[in-house]
């Protein structure tokens, strides 16, 4: 029997981690200040006594994490602020949870000698990148805040690997997917506001032509790739986690079914995301699973999960999306 350690783990991604290390015979530990996760995200698994919640801010320095850890052989770190506006308008806030909560979490990690740290590290370190797949090795050029934090507490999870030889590995992950996923934030993730919008009968608001295209993930591939580096050999390396394949927007919305509104392009935003997945294929023999029509589709089965999430129009975008033209658009 093993032990994990989940922190975010209430939250989209790392509920499903929950899952899925549940299902596999481990016990788990979840620290999560439910700033953006949900306690019904783990409802499923509230008489399982291998699992143990704590309600916890990894990045208050007045608590102590040392007990969460007691003999905790994996840790899986998805905790952290999202979103782009907020990071925006908040880079203070952003830095604290996802820089200083990303260093509390690897000084304890390290002292409790744990067997592998995986980090869940952002595409959007890339920015605007010149080259589509995009592998590792393209320059970095975060564009806001929260894609900075993301890519400074990768910065730290490699240099402890270096200096204090913790076994890490870094996941950039790119457009990550699946029931679950986030209705919170300011104007958030595409497949929350667009379920929201087809279950209020509401036009879906398309950003730009929808011809930009994404390369959208299904989550249990994720999650897969998450554990299968957990379970690897492999240390202090970063690897994409990509779909190998990237889908325009239009046809989204084409496979849920609605009408459209299109509203002006967001600066800041790149036409393309599609991750070069040579480097992950190569080093844990891990490719996605779900097909992006199947991904879709268990999504619509699921809709309910959006019944009460903040239904977004035109106007109310414009106004949470004021900052980001502000800042971005020079």
């Amino acid at each position: 029997m093993s032990n994990a350690l989940v922190t975010g783990g209430a939250g989209f991604i790392g509920s499903h981690m929950v899952d899925f290390l549940l299902e596999n015979g481990y016990d788990v530990v979840v620290l999560d200040n439910l700033s953006n996760g949900r306690l019904e995200n783990l409802a499923q698994h509230q008489n399982n006594d291998r699992l143990k919640f704590f309600n916890c801010d990894i990045a208050d320095y007045e608590s102590d994490l040392t007990p969460y850890f007691k003999d905790v052989d994996y840790v899986f770190h998805y905790a952290a602020l999202a979103d782009i506006v907020p990071s925006i308008n908040d880079p203070i806030t952003y830095h604290r949870a996802n820089v200083d909560g990303t260093i509390r979490v690897l000084e304890v990690a390290q002292k409790a000698k744990v067997k592998k740290l995986v980090y869940a590290a952002s595409s959007s370190c890339y920015g605007i990148p010149d080259i589509y797949p995009t592998p590792e090795t393209v320059a970095i050029s975060p564009q806001y805040p929260y894609a900075l934090t993301k890519y400074l507490g990768e910065q730290y999870v490699l240099n402890w690997h270096k200096i204090y030889h913790l076994p890490v590995v870094s996941l950039r992950f790119f457009n990550v997917y699946g029931p679950r996923v986030r209705t919170n934030g300011t104007y958030g993730a595409v497949f929350g506001v667009f379920l929201a919008q087809k279950l209020a009968g509401k036009p879906f608001t398309i950003v730009g032509d929808g011809e930009q295209t994404r390369d959208f993930t299904f989550v249990t591939d994720v999650v897969r790739a998450c554990y299968m580096a957990a379970q690897s050999d492999i240390s202090g390396e970063v690897m994409n986690v990509g779909s190998d394949q990237t889908y325009s927007v239009n046809r989204l919305v084409d496979l849920l079914r609605g009408k459209k509104i299109y509203l002006p392009k967001r600066p800041g935003e790149p036409d393309c995301t599609f991750a070069d997945i040579t480097k992950i294929k190569k080093l844990l023999n891990w490719e996605a699973e779900v097909s992006f029509e199947e991904g879709v589709q268990i999504m619509l089965d699921n809709i309910e999960y959006w019944r009460e999430a903040p239904v977004w129009e035109p106007a109310s975008i414009e106004a949470a999306t004021k900052e980001w033209f502000e800042c971005l658009g020079k």
